[in-house]
């Protein structure tokens, strides 16, 4: 633990107590606006995010896809902020995801969206936003203030609340059972002792993050979080895809952090982490499949589209604690502020 405890701590702790008040007071938005996905019948998605909020995108694409069948496309916001095309979207399914609901870029395409035939279904923690108001549904996250510029709490409320979403669109009672356990099991997130990667980085400056499926946006997450609160230059890579290219790059002593959740590609993650961890990297992973590789504690939620949440949480108590370690004030990262409004 930090010798003083930082604002983004703070929140950190409070993710339990956040995800619980979303479970508490957000069912009824869910229920109506999964309802009126289901009455639609969508062949397609499109998600509208930046930041933090496009890797819950990212998650929320893999658990559609894998729980419906329907694919989500992410869509650059600038299609209509800037270059002012409308794309036809008649029978799909638009969901954007703004914290702050105060972007501009996000509310055009939104809007567009809208116009172009689209449900639209906004997530923000501000349901009194300008997002909120273009949008057909909004599910309030429920986070309550988040003071530090680095997102956690908002980040787990919005993957909480998408992925329940999906869950109640699905009509899938494991996965809404898993959903209702969550302020259990984030507790215990919070508490493993990851202490063993954070050491792993000493005066390291680069890292890869890996993930596979739904877990590869949290690796993504990850990579985000080192460089804003860490000043850590760290690469998210699918671990099909590190392979490829990106692994020339590590050399003896070098930091991997592998995040996967206990589904169908929690092998071959592991597979590949072992692989570069042969090749001298200092390799962790959030599986007990490993044999070269060093296993993290994790907290398993009871399903596998749930997982990934949990692993954010351990995550976020440990890079706050990385930050510390380098005289690093992650509730301030320099050149950054809490509200980025780009057009």
């Amino acid at each position: 633990m930090s010798p003083v405890e930082t604002q983004m701590r703070r929140e950190v702790r409070e993710i339990p107590v956040a995800v619980q008040r979303l479970l508490d007071h957000g069912s009824a938005d869910i229920r109506r606006a999964a309802s009126a996905i289901r009455a639609r019948d969508p062949a397609f998605m499109i998600s509208v995010a930046r930041g933090s909020s496009d890797h819950v995108a990212t998650y929320l694409k893999y658990a559609a896809e894998l729980l419906t069948g329907t694919p989500i496309a992410s869509v650059g916001p600038s299609i209509a902020s800037i270059y002012k095309r409308q794309l036809q979207l008649t029978g799909g399914v638009c969901l954007s995801v703004s914290q702050s609901g105060k972007s501009p870029d996000i509310f055009d395409m939104t809007r567009m969206a809208r116009d172009g035939g689209a449900l639209t279904v906004a997530m923000t923690n501000t349901p009194a936003s300008p997002l909120a108001g273009v949008a057909d549904h909004t599910l309030a996250l429920h986070a309550g203030p988040e003071l530090s510029v680095a997102a956690t709490k908002t980040f787990v409320n919005s993957a909480v609340a998408g992925v329940w979403l999906l869950a109640e669109w699905a009509e899938d009672a494991t996965l809404c059972a898993a959903i209702q356990d969550l302020p259990n099991r984030l507790e215990a997130a919070i508490g493993m002792d990851w202490s063993a990667a954070k050491d792993a980085l000493g005066g390291r400056n680069s890292i890869f993050c890996l993930g596979r499926g739904p877990a590869y946006a949290i690796s993504n997450e990850a990579a985000l979080k080192f460089k804003e609160t860490c000043q850590i230059h760290a690469e998210s890579y699918s671990s099909a895809e590190v392979l490829h290219g990106p692994v020339s790059i590590v050399d003896r002593g070098f930091p991997v952090i592998a995040f996967a959740a206990a589904d169908e590609a929690e092998a071959a993650l592991a597979e590949v982490a072992d692989e570069i961890a042969q090749k001298g990297a200092t390799v962790f992973g959030t599986t007990s499949k490993l044999q070269h590789a060093t296993s993290l504690p994790t907290e398993r939620t009871g399903h596998p589209l749930t997982d990934p949440i949990a692993l954010i949480a351990s995550f976020y108590a440990t890079v706050e604690q990385v930050a510390t370690a380098r005289g690093i004030d992650p509730d301030a990262p320099r050149h950054l502020k809490k509200v980025t409004e780009t057009r």
